[in-house]
């Protein structure tokens, strides 16, 4: 998630007094249309049903210089009969003093510190990065849905705050060197002895993730920052004043900055090097932004990739993201899933409910134009889940299922090759 100057946002010091007072008000249940919990896909959606396996779920650190935090969602074992439920919380991430807040919240259905199911194991790692500045619970909804049928989730807690002018640079950086250490770590945690001993299969892997996630999805598999394209992309938004136009205002002026993070010196003139793990099977960037890496730089993508957005999304543009992954990506099996008419957070978590006073100046959070959330996640859960069965598990019937033959959902336009 970010901050778009395409749309009235509260300054830093507004939006803090606004959630303190908030923080104090209770919550309600969510009565907004967008949210409604009442309707879901459609029957050709299979994989929008949950599949065989309880979820247990864990947080974990690693332990560092910077420690990152984790969370882990993995088919488990109940062997008492505990309730499956859990509530989770919607968190923003708005730095000192106030550190995580929480604007809404949804149920869940896992078990907290649940034993691992360990006879079908090990299982294919599926890496979930959040959008900007946002808690990795509020993606509990899909994490939860991808262990329900043999995936272990993980999802890093990456480390910036909703103060796009100082971290959203950064965070370009930052955020593939998280994937990599979760991976360092993840590598340790399997081995006998470790908190993970035989869960996950480190050679079957994706990465999935929204927004600024998405990107760092497509650096987790070989895309790399072009520095001409992204010039080149800004200078033609600016003459046009399209929608994205904000985020280069945000981003270049930092260009020397992220170099130097990056230990680059120079800013290298065309591509930079690459931040991925040859072992990334398959990536589902969701509204990710793309507009870093230009032609060139996407075609540094050779793994299988199902690229999802909305094509109302002012914060991650369509035509910056989604389209020209799909255009340029050199993947032999790749989707462009186009939500029309959805707005970039129709992939965040279900406000069922909130502070009192969150409508004040959250609708962008908790609500969308055209889409019911219900719907438009039963959706996601279906095409993300199919892919990643085809990917990792080599499922037929899954592959099947992203045939371009076989998706005829109204307000969805589906594009394949390779299925």
């Amino acid at each position: 998630m970010k901050t778009s100057r395409n749309k009235a946002k509260p300054s830093m010091a507004v939006l803090t007094l606004v959630v303190i007072s908030v923080l104090f008000m209770g919550y309600r249940a969510n009565q907004d249309d967008g949210v409604s919990n009442t309707s879901s896909p459609p029957d050709e959606a299979v994989y929008a049903v949950r599949g065989p396996h309880p979820v247990g779920i864990r947080d974990l650190v690693i332990e560092g210089e910077t420690p990152l935090d984790i969370t882990v969602w993995y088919p488990s074992l109940n062997p008492d009969n505990l309730e499956e439920e859990i509530k989770y919380l919607y968190e923003i991430k708005l730095g000192a003093p106030l550190g995580k807040v929480s604007i809404a919240s949804f149920q869940g259905q896992a078990i907290h510190e649940a034993p691992f199911d360990s006879s079908t194991s090990p299982y294919p790692l599926v890496v979930l990065s959040p959008g900007f500045s946002i808690g990795a619970s509020s993606y509990a909804w899909l994490a939860e849905h991808l262990a329900s049928y043999g995936f272990v989730v993980v999802s890093p807690e990456h480390r910036e705050t909703l103060d796009p002018q100082n971290e959203l640079w950064r965070a370009a950086i930052t955020r593939p060197q998280d994937v990599l250490m979760v991976f360092a770590y993840l590598d340790e945690q399997v081995k006998p002895g470790g908190i993970l001993n035989g869960l996950i299969d480190t050679e079957q892997v994706a990465v999935i993730g929204h927004s600024y996630g998405g990107y760092t999805s497509l650096a987790a598999a070989g895309a790399r920052i072009d520095t001409v394209a992204f010039q080149s992309q800004c200078e033609g938004a600016s003459r046009t004043n399209e929608p994205g136009t904000w985020l280069c205002e945000q981003l270049l002026p930092h260009l020397s900055d992220m170099a130097s993070l990056a230990d680059l010196d120079p800013i290298p003139e065309g591509l930079w090097p690459a931040w991925a793990d040859p072992r990334v099977d398959a990536i589902v960037p969701m509204a990710g932004d793309a507009f870093f890496f230009g032609q060139d730089g996407l075609a540094e993508i050779s793994v299988p990739v199902m690229a999802i957005g909305g094509t109302n999304d002012n914060d991650s543009p369509f035509m910056w993201g989604t389209h020209p992954t799909y255009e340029h990506a050199s993947s032999p099996r790749k989707v462009r899933i186009a939500l029309e008419g959805a707005e970039h957070m129709i992939f965040t978590g279900r406000c069922e409910k909130t502070p009192r006073l969150l409508k004040f100046f959250t609708d962008e959070f908790c609500s969308d134009a055209s889409w019911n959330r219900n719907y438009a996640h039963g959706l996601i859960k279906h095409f993300t889940t199919a892919f990643l069965l085809s990917e990792l598990k080599q499922d037929s019937t899954a592959a099947g299922v992203l045939e371009p033959a076989s998706v005829k959902f109204p307000d969805v336009t589906y594009d394949a090759q390779g299925y």
